[in-house]
């Protein structure tokens, strides 16, 4: 029998919990009807999310659900796949109402500008999205955001680019196998700027090969002259399959001296701390609309790489890291008949018990908290008796509870990717030990 280790013993980076549970303990499922799954479901506050699996290039610390490709034939069959899906899904699901829509990936700008429109088409005339009104988010490169599409985005209403930098220093970023230069960056980060865009966010790793906690500070001090709405701080995990976890390459794990040397400056320059990872102006105004509640409201993913989720079932097809295993899963989502749009086959079922952990793991790992009001009307009963090791992490001092909510303390937010998997099943964790990565 294994041991746990005591959890501030423990490295902090354990796994990024952005979602639960994570894909990997998805498994095939009984045939289920995409109409019988959100026949109960409210259907008034919903996520959509439309995913691009196509890249310029693969990243070294990448595993996402990606490909590098420029087969334009490809690329059309794949967006003709989506549009399909989207017809059935919208048919199935009988008019749902959207509150914010994302289109991800993979980099979505890959995509030629009459391709990122008929994506962008598909989400506001065949889902109904109201791109001009709720929050749109698109996630961009440096090397494929041009003018062009950039207006597109910006015509169709999208309020919030998020750009991939990773380091404004040439070194570190080839160090990650990608090939973009800091002075291309800034140029397309002035081009973002002069468009107006409400909200730029800008993403940057720490722990990178080679660099120092001086280097990471310089990268920081280099995006804020760009004046980002919001930065998010990810530290570097070196994966399985992926292109660091493919090499020798000697790395210095000094992560946690840089995320509190990150926190302290953006703290310093006027940004509020959201998650251990997210960080925004304080001064912030977001767009009005529908308020999407990411433990009670649902999700509909179109597109190979997406996963849509109701509060019992989250559902999506297969996942690899590989890039032939990729590139043979999306030959059969292209190749996918209209009626295959109509079942669900692949995922995990929430049971009582996994749907108030995720309940709770969202809202510990979000800005506002744990509810525990909230909790109690959800599952008519209480947090601390259902989960002993909140007492636990409130003892440690990684939780602070204010009323009737309990937040993550400064300890607790530089912990974050321990005291997520902490809060894991012994079924997700098994399914997700067991998973064969390909």
């Amino acid at each position: 029998m294994t041991v746990p280790v005591p959890l501030l013993t423990q490295s902090p980076y354990q796994h990024y919990v952005y979602s639960y549970p994570h894909k990997t303990s998805y498994r095939p499922l009984p045939v289920k009807s995409v109409h019988d799954v959100w026949s109960k479901e409210d259907q008034n506050s919903l996520f959509l999310y439309i995913h691009i699996p196509f890249c310029e290039m693969r990243c070294g610390f990448c595993n996402l659900f990606t490909t590098v490709t420029q087969d334009n034939d490809f690329i059309n069959n794949y967006i003709k796949a989506v549009q399909r899906q989207a017809h059935r899904v919208q048919e199935s699901i009988d008019n749902p109402t959207f509150a914010r829509f994302a289109l991800g990936g993979g980099t979505p700008t890959q995509l030629p500008t009459k391709a990122l429109a008929q994506i962008l088409e598909i989400a506001a005339t065949t889902m109904g999205a109201p791109l001009q009104t709720i929050p749109v988010s698109v996630e961009v490169s440096p090397d494929t955001a041009t003018p062009e599409k950039l207006d597109l985005l910006f015509d169709y209403g999208t309020d919030r680019i998020s750009i991939g930098v990773q380091s404004f220093i040439d070194s570190e970023v080839l160090a990650t196998q990608r090939r973009q230069t800091a002075e291309v960056v800034q140029d397309v980060l002035c081009r973002i700027r002069e468009i107006e865009f409400p909200t730029l966010n800008i993403d940057l790793i720490y722990g990178l090969p080679g660099q120092t906690i001086d280097s990471w500070l310089q990268s920081i001090h280099t995006a804020l002259q760009f004046q980002p709405e919001e930065l998010y701080l990810y530290p570097l995990y070196v994966r399985p399959l992926t292109g660091l976890g493919m090499t020798n390459q000697a790395w210095d794990d000094h992560r946690l001296d840089c995320y509190r040397a990150g926190r302290d400056l953006l703290l310093d320059q006027g940004y509020e701390q959201v998650s251990m990872r997210m960080f925004r102006k304080i001064d912030m105004n977001s767009r009005s609309g529908p308020v999407y509640c990411c433990q009670v409201d649902g999700m509909i993913g179109l597109g190979c790489g997406a996963r849509s989720y109701t509060q019992a079932l989250h559902y999506s097809y297969d996942y690899a890291v590989n890039a032939k295993e990729i590139k043979h899963i999306l030959a059969r989502y292209i190749d996918s008949t209209d009626q295959d749009f109509d079942i669900v086959n692949y995922g995990f079922e929430l049971n009582r018990e996994e749907q108030q952990r995720r309940f709770i793991l969202l809202s510990l790992l979000s800005p506002e908290g744990l509810d525990m009001g909230g909790y109690c009307d959800r599952f008519h009963t209480d947090a601390l008796t259902d989960f002993p090791k909140l007492q636990h992490f409130l003892t440690l001092k990684l939780l602070q509870q204010h009323h009737h909510h309990l937040h993550l303390t400064e300890l607790g937010l530089e912990r974050s990717d321990a005291i997520g998997p902490s809060l894991f099943s012994d079924n997700v964790n098994t399914l997700m030990n067991t998973y064969k990565i390909k």
